[in-house]
């Protein structure tokens, strides 16, 4: 019975000595990214846990001023509004890029449309084209997927595709990448974005634009429209378990892990 209360007692001052590191934010980065490199570090950091929220970006910037949260994972550059919040509470928000990205447009595979251009994709994403017969494809009306309004994703594809216009009133918002992405796989209409490492799903296909498929090489040298980096983003220099970690990002191991998932390396 001794060695029973104390073998219990052993496992509780173990649970309460270990270190909790709070990441929140991009659905592009913690639906599989984060997750992977957490397990991973845990393998050799035992005592740590992790609790992951991959919510949108905008959430893990909320969660960063807020202090409910160590380390914000975003798909975007932290707006002025953020910044100018942050700094009024005595805080910097400090980016770390940990990748490369790009919104790589998907179709359903039975859709024979293979290409589109910069213009054509911000006609159909606002609204302009509502036919896929129009840039064609077979007569059909077209049916959009986006990520929601917390999304980084969201932000940076207005910024990236659409000249800041508004999406079209009939757009279908997505909680996450893995949404849009079966979505259009089981609507043979269907047209929508997601991040490089959701590209590749069941039943949907990418497609060109301008002549330029979100390839590794298209996105380091920047060819691709819709390339843009991954970031942490920190309050100040990272320290503690939140440095570490990202620092293990950053490490061989990590960034293998990154390539993996199915983004581009930083280096």
């Amino acid at each position: 019975m001794k060695t029973i209360l104390s073998l219990l007692l052993l496992v509780s001052a173990t649970a309460a000595n270990a270190q909790e590191l709070v990441i929140k934010g991009s659905d592009t980065l913690g639906a599989k990214l984060v997750p992977q490199l957490a397990e991973a570090y845990k393998a050799e950091n035992p005592d740590i846990r992790f609790s992951i929220a991959a919510e949108g970006s905008s959430t893990g910037f909320a969660a960063l001023i807020d202090q409910t949260a160590d380390i914000a994972m975003s798909s975007r550059r932290a707006k002025p509004t953020e910044v100018a919040t942050a700094s009024a509470k005595g805080l910097t928000l400090k980016p770390t890029i940990v990748g490369y990205d790009a919104i790589a447009i998907i179709v359903n595979e039975q859709n024979p449309v293979k290409a589109l251009t910069k213009r054509q994709v911000e006609q159909i994403f606002a609204g302009d084209i509502t036919d896929w017969a129009a840039v064609g494809g077979k007569p059909g009306k077209i049916s959009i997927y986006t990520r929601n309004t917390s999304s980084g994703t969201y932000s940076d594809f207005k910024e990236l595709a659409m000249r800041k216009r508004d999406y079209a009133p009939s757009t279908q918002k997505m909680a996450g990448n893995e949404q849009i992405a079966a979505e259009v796989g089981r609507n043979a209409n269907g047209i929508g974005y997601v991040g490089l490492a959701y590209a590749k799903s069941p039943r949907v296909r990418t497609v060109s634009v301008d002549g330029q498929t979100p390839s590794v090489a298209a996105i380091r040298a920047t060819e691709y429209p819709y390339a843009r980096p991954i970031f942490y983003y920190t309050n100040g220099e990272p320290d503690g378990a939140a440095k570490a970690f990202i620092a293990f990002t950053l490490s061989k191991k990590g960034q293998k892990i990154v390539e993996g998932v199915g983004f581009v390396p930083v280096e």
